[in-house]
């Protein structure tokens, strides 16, 4: 049954939905644990979407980041609230999926395009799961005033009585034990960390929180570049599946060194090379706006730095350029999901 609160008053307006969320800075290195105000404390980084939930008297609707109602579009995570959130709770979280023992941001993807008509099915074949990680209304008052300590510490006794698909977003204050975790979760598709002040308020709008992307290296084939041979802009990043050379991401833009490097072990692409002249700017190569596409022999085996978002084998982030590796052959390179 339900969980409700008999002659509960109003949320505010600004959390009756939509609601602005608090954003986070990319930083390039853990903060120190006496970073913030009240000290740090470190959760990990989901591959999801943003969502916001909102339980009132009436019922339950999903916020995203972007103030779109996604109720529609997740009704287990619907149903989870409506039956184990009291009345005036407003949650903020990550809504996401799993397939198997990793992240699918791709499945997750697939609840935006699929015709609400067949969305009872696609919940039923790929749940979706809610981790939450900061409350901003409990018993119908807001909490975003309070220090982020004292509105987590209601959150674990909200959670307490949770079952899934609803969940609790792990925490620690402990830097290492952070590290720990960016390695340990890394290979389930958790993007890396945030780190929060443990005394500050919940700060709808602004970007107060740091987060640093978990990196590690990996091995590319040269497919194509933005640019020319002679003076490669962008790698564009390619790996076989099933034997065909598909995009599987691009790197920022190259240093001068990194281009020259590049440049000097670069072939022209044969008649055979599958790829087409131009590519999108956008993420994956789509997009509207294109950019002609220098297609070249992809003999060249280049390491990379790249942070755990994938969908279906394909990096949803820029690469980092590490080096050629000409101790590599391309069948040395892990193929495309």
């Amino acid at each position: 049954m339900p969980l409700a609160v008999p002659g509960l008053p109003g949320l505010p307006p600004d959390l009756a939905g939509p609601v602005a969320v608090q954003l986070a800075k990319p930083v390039r290195d853990l903060p120190r644990a006496d970073a913030l105000p009240g000290g740090c404390r470190y959760e990990p980084k989901w591959d999801g979407y943003r969502l916001v939930v909102v339980r009132d008297g009436s019922g339950t609707r999903l916020w995203s980041k972007q103030g779109r109602d996604l109720t529609e579009r997740f009704p287990d995570v619907a149903a989870a609230a409506r039956a184990q959130l009291p009345a005036g709770t407003v949650l903020d979280g990550e809504v996401v999926v799993w397939n198997g023992e990793r992240l699918d941001f791709g499945l997750l993807q697939r609840r935006m395009v699929t015709p609400l008509s067949r969305m009872a099915a696609q919940a039923a074949a790929h749940p979706a799961s809610y981790v939450a990680f900061d409350l901003l209304a409990a018993g119908g008052d807001d909490t975003r005033a309070r220090p982020l300590r004292t509105r987590r510490a209601r959150l674990e006794e909200l959670a307490a009585r949770w079952a899934p698909p609803m969940q609790l977003s792990p925490v620690t204050a402990d830097p290492e034990e952070a590290r720990g975790w960016a390695a340990d979760l890394r290979p389930l598709g958790v993007e890396g960390l945030v780190a929060k002040g443990a005394a500050t308020r919940y700060a709808g709008g602004r970007r107060e929180w740091l987060k640093v992307k978990s990196w590690e290296t990996t091995e590319v084939l040269a497919g194509g570049v933005i640019g020319t041979l002679e003076r490669p802009g962008q790698l564009v990043a390619g790996r076989y599946r099933d034997g065909e050379l598909v995009v599987v991401g691009r790197t920022s833009p190259l240093p001068p060194a990194a281009a020259a490097e590049l440049a000097a072990v670069l072939t022209p692409a044969g008649p055979d090379h599958p790829w087409p002249d131009r590519i999108g700017t956008g993420r994956f190569g789509g997009g509207r706006l294109s950019v002609p596409l220098t297609r070249v022999g992809p003999g060249v085996v280049v390491e990379v730095s790249a942070d755990a978002a994938l969908q279906a084998g394909v990096f949803r982030h820029p690469l980092r350029f590490v080096r050629v590796r000409p101790d590599l052959r391309p069948e040395d390179v892990p193929p495309a999901d």
